[in-house]
């Protein structure tokens, strides 16, 4: 294993989604949200420390949740999780993860990868993974993982890239174009054309080639962190950082530097990708009985039922009568329950709680 490999995990969404489950105080990656004994955040942990050596791989999150997170993961030690003072995206996020990291080591490989994305095939994983980190030592490059999508899914971002053949791999291709969350129409577009893939939001550089993106395409967020340079990892930091974010934009990676970079490339992946981001999406990724219901939890009785996603905590006693396509979601204080077509509308459902009900309930 290659002492320089660092991976960052970022885990301080709230994952509004898949509300009820995930809440503000405590939020999906920290779920076992497909009933096998493991939260997403430590899967995802589990996963990457097959590449990187246990104790150089970062947890970006929340101050809030810091001590969630030494309770998940308890082999790490303190200095392992970066905590952010305020959420401003996953630019700045990524910033100070990497010049955090870079100040300790200069040579260093980054990977980052969200806490909470399901991936089934985990050896091929790790096989893109090294093709991913040998592309950087090749050369100065941003590399991120490409899905073939199968939807026109307005939530992702869209990597066009050139139909030529890397020297090493055909699964290498360097990015044209890269389009963050485009409308439903564009969408269609890309998928009709052939030549799109999704982002999956996975990541992979050389330390000094994302901080150089950043100098480029981001000079106030790399100016920031550049002049906390010598106050990082050291008793210093969280003073020097609760400052910077206190100043610094809110804008994600993709918006930020992967649109404007002209040194992106993607690697074609096929390792059982799923961001998990709604309930529909878990949908997909449970085991349905012969009815299409896709059910977790021990004890739910269904009777002319089909087509639906539920989830009860098994201390719960759940009887339903037909439904057909429903979500079907109690997280002990609240019981959710909307048409699986209509769940983009769960986040209008969680901005008129907080309105009615006040912050208890989310």
């Amino acid at each position: 294993m290659n002492n320089n490999n660092y991976a960052v995990i970022m885990a301080g969404g709230i994952g509004s989604r898949f509300w009820p489950m995930s809440k503000t105080s405590y939020p999906k990656q920290f779920h076992d949200i497909l009933g096998v004994g493991r939260t997403l955040l430590q899967l995802t942990f589990d996963r990457l420390k097959n590449t990187c050596p246990e104790d150089q791989i970062l947890i970006v999150t929340s101050s809030a949740y810091k001590s969630l997170v030494m309770e998940q993961l308890p082999g790490i030690t303190e200095s392992q999780i970066v905590s952010e003072p305020a959420r401003r995206n996953t630019a700045p996020c990524i910033a100070y993860a990497a010049y955090k990291i870079g100040n300790q080591n200069p040579d260093a490989r980054m990977i980052v990868a969200p806490s909470d994305h399901l991936i089934l095939k985990e050896d091929a994983f790790v096989k893109t993974l090294e093709s991913a980190l040998s592309l950087t030592e090749e050369r100065d490059c941003l590399v991120t993982l490409g899905i073939k999508p199968n939807r026109p899914d307005t939530g992702y971002g869209y990597i066009q890239f050139v139909d030529t053949e890397h020297a090493n791999s055909p699964f290498i291709k360097k990015v044209k174009t890269f389009t963050e969350k485009p409308n439903h129409e564009l969408a269609q577009q890309f998928i009709d054309s052939g030549d799109f893939y999704w982002n999956s939001g996975i990541f992979i550089w050389k330390v000094s080639s994302i901080t150089t993106a950043f100098e480029t395409h981001l000079p106030d967020v790399s100016k920031l962190f550049v002049e906390a340079q010598e106050q990082l990892n050291t008793p210093e930091e969280e003073t020097a950082v609760k400052s910077i974010y206190a100043v610094c934009p809110n804008i994600s990676i993709d918006y930020g530097v992967m649109e404007k970079a002209s040194n992106v490339y993607v690697v074609l992946s096929d390792f059982g990708w799923s961001d998990l981001g709604t309930w529909g999406s878990l949908y997909t990724h449970v085991k349905p009985d012969k009815d299409k219901n896709a059910v977790i939890g021990k004890n739910i009785m269904l009777y002319e039922a089909s087509g639906n996603m539920i989830k009860i905590p098994d201390n719960k006693l759940a009887v339903i009568q037909g439904l057909e396509d429903f979500i079907v979601v109690d997280s002990g204080d609240v019981l959710l329950i909307c048409r699986k077509h209509d769940e983009q509308k769960i986040k209008q459902f969680v901005n008129d709680v907080a309105l009615e009900k006040g912050e208890k309930y989310i």
